[in-house]
């Protein structure tokens, strides 16, 4: 009997001595797995960060390009410059013109917008937001003439176009609608008794693009 009670107590206190073992290593391992989950958390935060501070470190620094040489006005909103030795077309930002069909603002706009290239010698500068271009493959830019006059709210001061606001380009869009509110008041342009009678962008959807 006192055989089988020293056995018994060498098991028990073996088993005791497992458990107190065990506990440090299950307290190890699951403060391993915290610090690896933290570290993945970790990780994905500045991944994230990293993401977002290129995308707008980029347009930042692509704010305001060199000046380029516009070779022709394609309408009220588009014009055409070369880049790098290659053609392109820049679609303006933030503004809408009335196609050339609708006579007579369509041509109107169009010849306001060559006027003001003409008096900054045919040199713009390129200023880009965060998207660089459209579905059609078009820069999106701001045109700043010369003088550094923007050229978009030029258009839109005078009534040669309206707003066309297209998230994330919203750089200028509050400085966008008071100068088309004020054109409005002033009865200007395609905001006059005679003005325009449908939006362009209604009347692409009636007439859209082949």
């Amino acid at each position: 009997m006192t055989g089988l009670v020293s056995v018994s107590s060498s098991t028990g206190l073996k088993n005791r001595d497992q458990k107190v073992y065990n506990k440090p290593v299950q307290k190890k391992q699951s403060k391993l797995k915290t610090i690896n989950l933290v570290s993945v958390i970790f990780f994905l935060l500045a991944s994230a960060f990293y993401l977002v501070h290129e995308k707008y470190s980029v347009s930042g620094q692509q704010k305001v390009e060199q000046f380029v040489t516009v070779s022709a006005v394609n309408d009220g909103d588009t014009v055409s410059v070369i880049v790098n030795k290659k053609q392109e077309k820049v679609r303006l930002i933030g503004i809408d013109a009335p196609e050339i069909v609708q006579k007579p603002w369509g041509w109107e706009a169009k010849k306001f917008l060559e006027s003001v290239m003409s008096s900054s010698g045919w040199r713009v500068r390129l200023e880009f937001d965060v998207d660089k271009r459209d579905k059609y493959g078009r820069i999106l830019a701001y045109l700043r003439t010369a003088d550094g006059k923007l050229v978009n709210l030029l258009l839109l001061k005078g009534g040669y176009a309206m707003i066309f606001t297209l998230p994330p380009n919203v750089r200028y869009s509050s400085e966008f609608r008071t100068a088309q509110q004020e054109a409005r008041e002033g009865r200007l342009g395609i905001w006059s008794e005679k003005g325009l009678k449908e939006r362009p962008a209604d009347y692409r959807k009636e007439h859209p693009r082949i």
